[in-house]
């Protein structure tokens, strides 16, 4: 399987297998492996940069949560918190899935719920990072 090189700063040492005609990436903070979709290779990078690049515990790393938004239930891609505070969400998407203002409203609802401080949407080839002030988003470049 060819993957795409996304565009992070640091290289991570990944787990991956294949079964069949399928392969699967582990992901440290399930426990498990997963099947290796697009939007799965950067969400690992994601989980990786936050876990051995910014120290964070991997039990502050929260993937896939559910949540109710206008009676439907949605899934976030990865939540960053701090000692349970919601600090940074994180939409994924697929490297060949553009970043539009469409998809960045996508995890703007999602944060009307969530309540994050910052928000990162990343198809791993483009990061556009946004920190949430008084009332609106201030957007600026990516600074982690």
């Amino acid at each position: 399987m060819q993957l795409p090189e996304l565009n992070f700063e640091d290289t991570f040492d990944f787990q991956i297998k294949r079964d069949k005609d399928k392969f699967f990436i582990y992901d440290l903070v399930r426990k498990s492996w997963l099947l290796l979709t697009p939007e799965e290779w950067v969400r690992q990078h994601w989980v990786h940069y936050f876990h051995l690049k910014k120290g964070r515990n991997l039990s502050s790393l929260i993937l896939e949560k559910k949540l109710e938004l206008n009676g439907t239930t949605k899934r976030i891609d990865l939540l960053v918190t701090e000692k349970t505070i919601p600090k940074i969400l994180v939409e994924c998407k697929a490297p060949h899935i553009k970043i539009t203002e469409k998809t960045f409203e996508q995890i703007a609802r999602y944060n009307s719920i969530i309540g994050a401080e910052e928000i990162i949407l990343s198809n791993g080839l483009l990061h556009v990072f946004a920190k949430f002030s008084e009332n609106h988003y201030v957007f600026s470049p990516f600074a982690y």
